[in-house]
């Protein structure tokens, strides 16, 4: 008996707590409601309203830096591309100089002295016949190296002429890549041939008298850059190769008149070919001449 009394009683309290929470809900939603119809009439008769509110009025428009401050813009997405002041913002600054550094790699194969250097290397060592003395490794890094060297004049003019003046705020985005491309393009355009520029001139249907290769875009004039390393590359490597088939002929022409026709003339002229190579100190003749191909 004691315990339906008791829950009698429980049952009871718990009504009546809800009912409590359901009058103090709705005396909410009514004040809210008024709150919101002041706030309303205010804005609609320009009254003074609650100045802790930032998000009543919708932003107007601005034509300054300092007009855009005082307008209220709590509502809305601001995106700021130049800076305020006609320069590029620090993230889109970022983005562009992580793209950059994505298409690094292609920039230094293509605009430098790289592909001469690393062809040159690699079909030394294949005259050679040394398949994996020095590795890959060590031919790019000394390609990468001798191109730091060679382009070094290249890339500090760049850096004086365009990136100081660019972050002094002297010059445009537009202008210092302008400014960048010129020494880059005197570059191309000293070991670029003029018929590899003509034919991609005349594949791209552009007017040119075949003489100045000042008048030749960027867009033709580095495809033209690359067909001409990968000449001069080629026949330089053809030039290496001679004094090596020369002996491998001779070693062959001597194995039979021996009549060892079964032992590879390759096994006893690579030996040959390295002696050779020691004595006329070969890495020199070849990194030197190579380098001094283009002053």
């Amino acid at each position: 008996m004691k315990k339906q009394i008791t829950r009698d009683k429980i049952k009871t309290f718990l009504y009546m707590l809800c009912m409590i929470l359901v009058i103090l809900g709705a005396d909410t939603m009514v004040a809210n409601a008024t709150n919101d119809d002041i706030i309303a009439d205010s804005i609609l008769s320009n009254e003074p309203i609650d100045e802790n509110r930032t998000n009543i009025k919708d932003p107007g428009t601005a034509e300054t830096g300092e007009d855009l401050k005082e307008l209220n813009i709590a509502n809305n997405l601001t995106i700021s591309y130049d800076n305020g002041n006609g320069e590029l913002s620090g993230t889109l600054r970022i983005l562009l100089i992580l793209t950059l550094i994505s298409l690094a790699p292609i920039l230094l194969v293509t605009l430098t002295s790289f592909t001469r250097i690393l062809i040159v290397l690699h079909f030394t060592r294949q005259a050679l016949n040394t398949t994996t003395a020095p590795p890959n490794q060590i031919l790019i890094a000394i390609s990468l190296f001798l191109t730091f060297f060679i382009m070094q004049p290249v890339f500090t003019e760049v850096y004086e002429e365009a990136i100081i003046p660019f972050e002094a705020g002297e010059l445009t985005t537009e202008e210092a890549f302008s400014v960048a491309m010129e020494p880059m393009r005197e570059f191309m355009m000293t070991h670029a041939q003029t018929k590899d520029a003509d034919a991609f001139m005349q594949i791209a249907n552009i007017p040119w008298d075949g003489k100045d290769l000042n008048a030749v875009p960027t867009s033709v004039l580095i495809p033209s850059f690359i067909i001409s390393e990968l000449r001069t590359a080629f026949i330089m490597g053809f030039m290496i190769y001679i004094p090596f088939i020369v002996i491998d002929m001779v070693v062959a022409s001597v194995l039979m008149s021996m009549g060892m026709m079964m032992l590879p003339p390759t096994t006893i002229s690579m030996p040959f070919k390295i002696l050779l190579f020691v004595l006329a100190d070969g890495w020199n003749l070849v990194i030197v001449n190579l380098v001094r191909t283009f002053y």
